[in-house]
């Protein structure tokens, strides 16, 4: 992760500390904010259930060799909020189920998504979309909290994303600068002086104490690190082990991604690529 990038979260973990301190939230509250592109181990209380069965989906999404591996267990992420098992309808069912299973052949276990977990909305899915952008172009509908992946034709790949939450929202025009498969993660020094406990679970890693790639990093499975011109925004696209927080806004202006959803769009989207960030409602 950059300098620019630590110093940006230094700066979202000051301001929430400063809001904590006025009072004008629980300390619950703030909590949660730091799970937020952070480390989860500065939350509570959670576990993911196990994952569901499996099928196959449909048409233009072809399948990753999937079975569900052995869960993760992550400590101190925020407790799944319980939806209230939105329906899928029967006849996709199970092309979700097998969409969505634990992915094999990767460094570390990615477990099935619980659907019951997410808005179907915000499922993956081949839809209509109209747009000028060239194919290849990916356009992110922040106020409804969508990534489109454009295929050309009118048609393009959906996914649900989660977004910024008030006052951390940005748009704008980037490329695709580069693609890390479970990356890094480095907190900001002033979170580290403030919750000296955190140190004990940070390793020496190339760019300083931090957070190796894996099920333990906020950053998910893959990252696509987002730039304009020869700067770093400080913003990524990533993947989530919080599936259920897909179609939110929650984030700290990253685009949060299903870890499975990512990989999908890792592989398609290459470096150079074109984001197209729409501005977030007034």
């Amino acid at each position: 992760m950059s300098r620019h990038h630590r110093l940006s979260l230094g700066l979202d973990a000051l301001a929430i500390f400063a809001t904590l301190m006025t009072g004008s939230i629980t300390r619950e509250a703030a909590a949660q904010y730091y799970c937020d592109e952070r480390f989860p181990s500065s939350c509570q209380g959670y576990r993911q259930s196990p994952p569901p069965p499996s099928g196959f989906p449909f048409g233009l999404f072809q399948p990753r060799e999937t079975a569900p591996p052995p869960e993760p267990t992550l400590r101190g992420a925020p407790s799944r909020p319980g939806y209230g098992a939105p329906s899928v309808d029967p006849g996709l069912q199970s092309q979700y189920a097998s969409l969505y299973a634990g992915v094999r052949g990767e460094p570390f276990p990615i477990a099935a998504v619980r659907l019951s977990d997410i808005n179907p909305e915000y499922l993956r899915k081949a839809v209509y979309y109209p747009t000028s952008e060239a194919p290849g172009t990916i356009i992110i509908d922040t106020p409804n909290r969508f990534l489109y992946f454009v295929q050309g034709g009118g048609r393009a790949i959906r996914y649900g994303v989660g977004v910024g939450r008030q006052g951390f929202s940005w748009s704008g025009v980037a490329t695709i600068h580069d693609k890390q498969e479970w990356p890094d993660w480095y907190p900001p020094k002033e979170m580290v002086a403030r919750q000296p406990d955190l140190r004990r679970q940070l390793t020496e890693l190339q760019g300083g104490l931090g957070v190796p790639g894996g099920p333990r990093n906020p950053l998910g499975a893959r990252a696509l690190y987002l730039w304009q011109g020869n700067k770093d925004t400080l913003y990524r696209i990533h993947g989530t082990f919080e599936p259920w927080t897909i179609g939110t806004n929650v984030s700290s202006g990253c685009i949060r991604m299903i870890n499975q959803d990512a990989i999908d769009l890792y592989e398609r989207a290459p470096a150079g690529a074109k984001v197209v960030v729409l501005p977030a409602r007034s």
